[in-house]
């Protein structure tokens, strides 16, 4: 595969041969064009499609705030293949979140979400949808309580955990954890405001602390085991090296 020289700001490629590509997205980029945020100019499947010369299908999607493993096919065929490995649930997506409080040393959280919609991408949509099948595993990597007071209490709690979701439902990790009263610090739609704050002031973290570490599954024609992995940006690692968890992960 070719990869062409552009002006604008490169993504890092994590893995290319003729069928695949996948990239490091940073927070704040979006997967492609959407009617939510008509003031963005850049895409991550623009930004792509000029690094490798050549028209690419997104297979999967991250929220705009979310960093990590995003794959594209390089042709319709592939993408079909790898969108159908997907819905079977067979691939294996891992994430590094910073969490509200101590969570649970392990757990599942099993929880139907009902699919959120947008008033105005998702007009034509049926509003009144069953909630939709969704499970998350999660892992606690390490623990901390900083002396930073955070609305009433004098200390501010918080937990490095590892997710691993077995469904894909929009927002599903940022939900899952609001559900077990464990928002994901920086989510400003599901999270806590003063938590958020205290990062923002403290840490100077104004992202959204979830980034998806590393995708598997099996090559749509090889037929190989492929392991994606993505690092963590300046930001997140700065948070982590701040929390002295810089050797949890």
């Amino acid at each position: 595969m070719l990869l062409h020289q552009t002006k604008e700001l490169a993504l890092d490629i994590l893995y290319a041969d003729e069928y695949l590509v996948a990239v490091h997205k940073p927070s704040g980029l979006l997967v492609h064009r959407s009617m939510i945020d008509k003031h963005e100019t850049r895409f991550a499947l623009q930004m792509v499609r000029n690094q490798v010369g050549q028209h690419v299908y997104p297979v999967h999607r991250l929220d705009k705030p979310t960093s990590g493993v995003l794959l594209f096919a390089l042709n319709p065929d592939t993408a079909k293949q790898v969108g159908e490995q997907f819905a079977a649930h067979t691939i294996e997506k891992t994430y590094l979140a910073v969490v509200r409080g101590f969570t649970d040393e392990s757990g599942i959280i099993d929880y139907a979400l009902k699919e959120e919609l947008d008033k105005k991408s998702d007009k034509q949509a049926k509003q009144d949808k069953a909630p939709q099948d969704a499970v998350t595993h999660y892992q606690r990597l390490a623990t901390v309580e900083l002396d930073e007071p955070v609305g009433r209490y004098n200390t501010s709690r918080y937990s490095l955990v590892r997710l691993t979701p077995k469904t894909g439902r929009k927002h599903q990790l940022r939900r899952h954890f609001k559900h077990i009263f464990h928002p994901i610090v920086g989510d400003t739609t599901h999270g806590d405001g003063k938590h958020n704050q205290m990062f923002r002031d403290k840490m100077n973290c104004h992202r959204l602390l979830l980034a998806a570490t590393s995708l598997s599954f099996e090559h749509p024609v090889s037929y190989e085991k492929i392991c994606i992995e993505a690092g963590l940006d300046d930001v997140f690692t700065s948070v982590l090296q701040r929390l002295r968890w810089s050797d949890k992960v």
